[in-house]
Protein backbone atom coordinates (compact mmCIF):
# COMPACT_ATOMS: atom_id res chain seq x y z
CA UNK A 1 0.00 0.00 0.00
CA UNK A 2 1.28 3.16 -0.55
CA UNK A 3 -0.04 6.89 -0.85
CA UNK A 4 0.92 10.42 -2.70
CA UNK A 5 0.30 13.56 -0.42
CA UNK A 6 0.07 16.46 -3.80
CA UNK A 7 0.23 19.79 -2.71
CA UNK A 8 -1.74 22.41 -4.67
CA UNK A 9 -1.60 25.69 -3.43
CA UNK A 10 -0.28 27.62 -0.70
CA UNK A 11 -0.18 30.91 1.21
CA UNK A 12 0.99 32.98 4.17
CA UNK A 13 -0.43 30.74 6.49
CA UNK A 14 -1.36 27.11 5.31
CA UNK A 15 -0.68 24.46 2.24
CA UNK A 16 -3.56 23.11 0.89
CA UNK A 17 -3.03 19.03 -0.74
CA UNK A 18 -4.71 16.03 -1.76
CA UNK A 19 -4.12 12.52 -0.58
CA UNK A 20 -4.15 9.52 -2.60
CA UNK A 21 -4.59 6.41 -1.23
CA UNK A 22 -3.54 2.86 -3.71
CA UNK A 23 -3.69 -1.04 -2.92
CA UNK A 24 -0.59 -0.74 -5.61
CA UNK A 25 0.95 1.26 -8.33
CA UNK A 26 -2.13 1.51 -10.18
CA UNK A 27 -5.72 1.31 -7.86
CA UNK A 28 -6.73 3.97 -6.11
CA UNK A 29 -8.28 3.07 -2.38
CA UNK A 30 -9.14 6.48 -1.31
CA UNK A 31 -8.81 10.31 -1.85
CA UNK A 32 -8.48 12.94 1.09
CA UNK A 33 -7.77 16.26 1.11
CA UNK A 34 -4.92 17.36 3.50
CA UNK A 35 -4.07 20.91 5.15
CA UNK A 36 -0.10 21.68 6.13
CA UNK A 37 1.42 24.61 7.24
CA UNK A 38 3.39 26.43 4.35
CA UNK A 39 6.68 26.02 3.15
CA UNK A 40 9.11 27.26 6.34
CA UNK A 41 12.44 25.76 5.81
CA UNK A 42 11.35 22.47 7.35
CA UNK A 43 11.33 24.34 10.81
CA UNK A 44 10.07 22.57 13.91
CA UNK A 45 6.51 23.53 14.49
CA UNK A 46 5.65 26.21 12.14
CA UNK A 47 5.99 24.50 9.04
CA UNK A 48 5.39 21.58 6.47
CA UNK A 49 7.95 18.88 5.95
CA UNK A 50 10.12 18.36 3.07
CA UNK A 51 9.22 16.81 -0.35
CA UNK A 52 10.09 13.24 -0.36
CA UNK A 53 9.51 9.28 0.72
CA UNK A 54 8.09 8.88 4.36
CA UNK A 55 7.35 5.51 6.11
CA UNK A 56 3.76 5.95 8.09
CA UNK A 57 3.18 4.09 10.95
CA UNK A 58 -0.35 3.17 12.80
CA UNK A 59 0.10 5.05 16.19
CA UNK A 60 -2.01 5.87 19.47
CA UNK A 61 -2.12 8.47 21.67
CA UNK A 62 -4.94 10.21 24.01
CA UNK A 63 -4.94 13.42 22.25
CA UNK A 64 -5.53 12.26 18.67
CA UNK A 65 -6.07 8.30 19.42
CA UNK A 66 -4.93 6.11 16.07
CA UNK A 67 -3.54 8.25 13.79
CA UNK A 68 -0.37 7.71 11.62
CA UNK A 69 3.73 8.55 12.84
CA UNK A 70 5.63 9.31 9.77
CA UNK A 71 9.25 7.99 10.27
CA UNK A 72 13.00 9.69 10.10
CA UNK A 73 11.27 13.10 8.38
CA UNK A 74 15.00 15.09 8.70
CA UNK A 75 15.28 17.03 11.34
CA UNK A 76 11.88 16.83 13.03
CA UNK A 77 10.09 13.91 15.13
CA UNK A 78 6.32 13.40 15.94
CA UNK A 79 5.36 14.16 12.40
CA UNK A 80 1.40 13.32 12.24
CA UNK A 81 -1.34 12.48 10.01
CA UNK A 82 -3.84 13.12 12.24
CA UNK A 83 -7.83 14.92 12.65
CA UNK A 84 -8.13 18.67 13.01
CA UNK A 85 -9.60 21.22 10.84
CA UNK A 86 -7.83 24.55 10.85
CA UNK A 87 -3.93 25.79 10.17
CA UNK A 88 -3.53 26.37 13.84
CA UNK A 89 -4.37 22.54 14.50
CA UNK A 90 -0.86 21.39 12.51
CA UNK A 91 2.18 22.09 14.55
CA UNK A 92 4.08 20.77 11.54
CA UNK A 93 1.73 17.82 11.02
CA UNK A 94 -0.82 16.84 8.37
CA UNK A 95 -4.62 16.92 8.74
CA UNK A 96 -7.23 15.23 6.43
CA UNK A 97 -10.47 15.74 5.74
CA UNK A 98 -13.03 15.39 3.09
CA UNK A 99 -13.30 19.01 1.76
CA UNK A 100 -11.87 22.53 1.67
CA UNK A 101 -14.55 25.35 3.40
CA UNK A 102 -13.38 28.54 5.40
CA UNK A 103 -15.26 26.90 8.57
CA UNK A 104 -14.48 29.56 11.40
CA UNK A 105 -14.71 32.68 8.86
CA UNK A 106 -11.39 33.36 8.66
CA UNK A 107 -10.62 33.42 5.00
CA UNK A 108 -8.78 30.27 4.97
CA UNK A 109 -9.91 27.17 3.95
CA UNK A 110 -10.07 24.49 6.39
CA UNK A 111 -10.44 20.55 6.11
CA UNK A 112 -14.08 19.39 6.74
CA UNK A 113 -14.92 16.06 8.55
CA UNK A 114 -11.41 15.43 9.31
CA UNK A 115 -12.25 12.46 12.34
CA UNK A 116 -14.55 11.03 9.96
CA UNK A 117 -12.09 11.42 7.30
CA UNK A 118 -9.34 9.80 9.69
CA UNK A 119 -11.85 6.49 10.59
CA UNK A 120 -12.12 6.09 6.58
CA UNK A 121 -8.08 6.05 6.40
CA UNK A 122 -7.58 3.87 9.30
CA UNK A 123 -10.03 1.40 7.75
CA UNK A 124 -8.74 1.31 4.15
CA UNK A 125 -5.07 1.50 4.86
CA UNK A 126 -2.65 -0.85 6.50
CA UNK A 127 -0.62 -0.45 9.83
CA UNK A 128 2.22 0.78 8.49
CA UNK A 129 2.40 2.40 4.33
CA UNK A 130 4.42 4.44 1.89
CA UNK A 131 3.56 8.19 1.52
CA UNK A 132 5.24 10.40 -1.18
CA UNK A 133 4.87 13.57 -0.81
CA UNK A 134 5.54 15.76 -3.45
CA UNK A 135 5.61 19.41 -4.81
CA UNK A 136 4.21 21.18 -7.37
Amino acid sequence: MKAFLLRLQEDDKQTLSEIIFYDDDVNRVLEVKALELPDRGNQNSISRIPAGNYICKLRYSEKYRWHYHLQDVEGRTLILIHFGNYYYNTRGCILVGNDFTDINGDGYRDVTSSKKTMKRILTEMPNEFELKVVDK
